[in-house]
């Protein structure tokens, strides 16, 4: 909002500025250092406004105000990648799933993976953790497999996407995960 008062500030003083100079060129000679002065001012003014443009992002980049509250509610998930070790699972790996995550830092999964071109039905339990840039990490468990996992995310799109990566060594696999209902959706 003051980024947008800024400008809009700015461009009045230009604007009245202007009037000025043409009702004193309309009755009155402006002599140059009086026009130089005034361009020099608006020169300032926009110099400064394209300063705070330029800052304001950065400054707030950091600090998003993601938490794991955050995190609420139930995602459609796609997953594709491949296992590069061991060489007895090596070969492609793709999943579509459900994730619900309780905004305190508990997640359940269920859905099918394709391992190697065949199916299992898996369900999951994770612990994640969303950090104040909304990025976070998370940990999840997988039945039968009997495996856990470790992922990386971004929360983005308004909280409406997850976009994650698995951090585990052998492992190649990435997704995005979509919110089924939307804040402010009738299924919300």
């Amino acid at each position: 909002m003051t980024l947008v008062a800024g400008s809009l500030a700015a461009f009045r003083l230009y604007r009245r500025e202007a009037v000025r100079m043409i009702s004193s060129l309309n009755g009155n000679f402006i002599n140059a250092k009086e026009m130089s002065m005034k361009h020099s001012t608006i020169l300032t003014i926009a110099a400064a406004a394209a300063l705070v443009f330029c800052i304001t992002p950065e400054a707030n980049a950091a600090d998003k105000g993601c938490s794991n509250a955050t995190l609420k509610g139930t995602f459609a998930d796609n997953a594709s990648g491949f296992f590069t070790s061991p060489p007895a699972m090596a070969g492609p790996l793709a999943g579509v799933l459900t994730e619900t995550f309780d905004g305190s830092g508990a997640m359940t999964a269920t859905g099918t993976l394709s391992v190697n071109g065949n199916p299992v039905a898996v369900t999951g339990k994770a612990t994640y953790s969303v950090n104040p840039d909304c990025t976070g990490t998370y940990a999840l468990q997988l039945s039968p497999l009997g495996t856990t996992a470790h992922y990386f995310f971004v929360i983005s799109d308004s909280e409406n996407e997850i976009k994650w990566i698995c951090t585990d060594a052998g492992v190649v696999l990435s997704g995005i995960s979509r919110r089924q209902y939307p804040a402010g959706d009738w299924g919300q």
